[in-house]
């Protein structure tokens, strides 16, 4: 299993944005931007349901999470890894909390009647680091 620590891990803690990239039945790629964090040693992601990439990453847990550097788009974190766990439990407070880590709101403020959140882990199996520039 690859180590969330260092580097990456401030990476994930800061207010980076990430790509999520997951497997279309196709075998195409399907990648999205997303809010992002940490816990554990484990990548935390949140979404609503109905949307693409939860439907897929629910058929195929594979999948791949690169955070940059906002301030320096060359310093960059992929993590490989497992879903290992998509829960509503807790789901509405992650994406509070990631509200208040991206845009300083205490309440997601593009919540939709009827939205059920979904959080999902991610186990890291590789953790690739690089910085330049």
């Amino acid at each position: 299993m690859g180590q969330l620590e260092g580097r990456p891990r401030e990476l994930l803690e800061d207010r980076n944005f990430a790509d999520v990239g997951v497997i279309r039945s196709d075998g195409t790629p399907h990648i999205v931007p997303v809010w992002v964090d940490v816990e554990d040693g484990v990548v935390r992601l949140n979404s609503a349901e109905g949307r693409l990439w939860p439907k897929l990453a629910r058929r195929d847990p594979r999948i791949t999470v690169t955070v940059q550097n906002m301030q320096n788009p060359y310093e960059y974190a992929e993590i490989r890894g497992q879903v290992v766990d998509a829960t509503h439990e807790g789901a509405d407070e992650h994406i509070d909390a990631l509200a208040k880590k991206y845009l300083g709101q205490e309440k997601y403020p593009f919540r939709r009647p009827g939205e059920q959140r979904v959080m999902f882990r991610i186990a890291p199996d590789r953790v690739h680091y690089h910085a330049s520039g």
